[in-house]
């Protein structure tokens, strides 16, 4: 009998790079014609997302009260060829990015876009495409204008999907000739516990009210499919893909009921979204889902026209962020809680926790993997995975061994996925450069290969330092993932 041999190498076109959000680096928010995005109104510190969550809170910004680190972001909006350079020169492959919505639309409302902001994203797409960078463009990584958010309550409002589409369409149209890859929604799942981020609504605008979120996610997938509709009609080469926050799940013990409860979870969080917009159809266990907030298909606004589209135009793959797992316990009560990415559950004895109580769990990601695969038979892209860290900063270098263990840890993880048959696109670990944290507003939350002398108070030079990271990275590119030793000199 004939061995069979199984692929662990990395495909020869494999995608290694980094990923980021224009809210949380670019800065500039009000320059050049820009107008404010929801994330502007976003106070820093760790109390961001329960302000965030409050009553309260009516997307005023008050400069007296609260601090607004995304404002500054880390200045790439100036500094971006010095930072492409960098990641040029650790061979990025390709470089994920979002494209402002309010720095092209400042209200989202205009019919004529603002030729500035299509200009800087000229320049920026330009000094990709000269180091040989593909540019992977993400639509919509929460920042919906911060006029859509309150004057019009956010994405339960049809209108957006108007708005948005001519925002799509002037996107593609403009830049569909230097860049191949496009995503819709960020994390569009995340709105099953937090819906301000990704759906522009908060308490007072109706986000507590499950209708409402179901709505925004329904309007999303019209307006997804719409993306994929205008990006095949310009350049049927162009692949457009979902982006959803992946969360490997597990039953805290065999009891059938937790066994069930994960079952479900995984349905209700991991697939729900991607179940829509890669199968094209509302899933079965929709009218469970929705009977557990007492509602009905027949409570949300859909119109055959919309699931024909939802139905004609799925994308073309499926796009991840993956930090963590999470662990299910509906029969007892553990006394232990875990922190995550927008999602918590019981905490794992079995996993180590990063300096914020994220549970590092590299299998979860092969089993992710595996699972999504075998569900949807899509290529898979995973553009977020990285380690929000402490970096100690002394004579201009950063020793964070503990990231390199991370990112080789999962690359690992990714490997096995690989050999195992998942069809695997590649990978941008996210916050390559550092950058304002999103939960938290911080610049003390690390992830990225490229340190940024920046502090949570707004203070310090801007200036970029090399990680040891940046080395070791830069390595693992030269090599297509075959060489993940850390004995480097640094």
């Amino acid at each position: 009998m004939t061995r069979v041999e199984l692929q662990t190498g990395f495909p020869s076109d494999f995608l290694w790079g980094g990923a980021t959000a224009a809210n949380q680096l670019e800065g500039g928010w009000d320059e050049d014609g820009r107008g404010p995005s929801i994330d502007d109104a976003f106070p820093g510190g760790k109390e961001r997302l329960n302000i965030l969550s409050s009553e309260d809170f009516d997307w005023t910004i008050d400069p007296q009260k609260y601090r607004y680190p995304n404002h500054i972001g880390i200045d790439h909006y100036h500094r971006y060829k010095e930072d492409i350079a960098l990641f040029a020169e650790m061979g990025f492959k390709c470089y994920r990015f979002s494209i402002s919505w309010s720095r092209i639309f400042p209200k989202g409302t205009e019919t004529e876009p603002n030729q500035k902001g299509l200009a800087f994203y000229d320049s920026l797409i330009n000094e990709c495409v000269k180091h040989h960078i593909e540019p992977v463009i993400t639509l919509a990584h929460y920042e919906t204008p911060l006029y859509l958010a309150k004057h019009y309550g956010g994405w339960q409002n049809k209108q957006l999907v108007t708005v948005f589409d001519r925002f799509v369409k002037t996107v593609i149209h403009h830049f569909g000739d230097r860049c191949h890859y496009f995503l819709t929604f960020n994390e569009i799942n995340s709105a099953a516990t937090f819906p301000v981020l990704g759906q522009a609504m908060v308490p007072s605008t109706g986000a507590k009210q499950k209708k409402n979120v179901f709505q925004a996610w329904h309007n999303q997938f019209v307006a997804s499919a719409m993306a994929v509709q205008t990006a095949h009609t310009f350049d049927a080469d162009i692949k457009v893909g979902n982006m959803l926050l992946l969360a490997t799940s597990y039953a805290y013990n065999a009891d059938p009921k937790n066994q069930l409860a994960t079952l479900r979870h995984n349905q209700d969080f991991n697939y729900f979204c991607t179940d829509v917009q890669v199968r094209g159809a509302y899933p079965a266990y929709t009218k469970r889902l929705l009977a557990q907030y007492n509602l009905t298909l027949a409570d949300l606004d859909r119109t055959e026209a919309e699931l024909a589209l939802i139905q004609q135009y799925p994308v073309d793959f499926i796009s991840l962020s993956y930090y963590m797992s999470t662990a299910i316990n509906v029969t007892e009560d553990t006394g232990a809680t875990a922190n995550g990415n927008l999602i918590g559950g019981v905490k794992n004895p079995y996993l180590k926790s990063s300096d914020w109580g994220w549970q590092i769990d590299p299998t979860g990601l092969t089993i992710g993997l595996e699972e999504l695969y075998d569900r949807y038979q899509k290529p898979i892209f995973i553009v977020e995975n990285g380690l929000g860290a402490r970096d100690d900063f002394k004579d201009g270098k950063v020793y964070d061994d503990y990231r390199i263990d991370f990112l080789k840890s999962h690359i690992e993880a990714m490997q096995v996925a690989i050999a195992d048959g998942v069809e695997l696109m590649g990978y941008t670990p996210w916050g390559c450069i550092d950058l304002v944290s999103a939960s938290t507003g911080e610049m003390a939350k690390r992830y990225g290969f490229i340190y940024v002398d920046l502090d949570d108070a707004g203070e310090g030079t801007f200036d970029r330092f090399k990680k040891k990271s940046f080395y070791w990275y830069q390595q693992v590119i030269a090599s297509n993932g075959a060489n993940l030793s850390n004995d480097l000199s640094y």
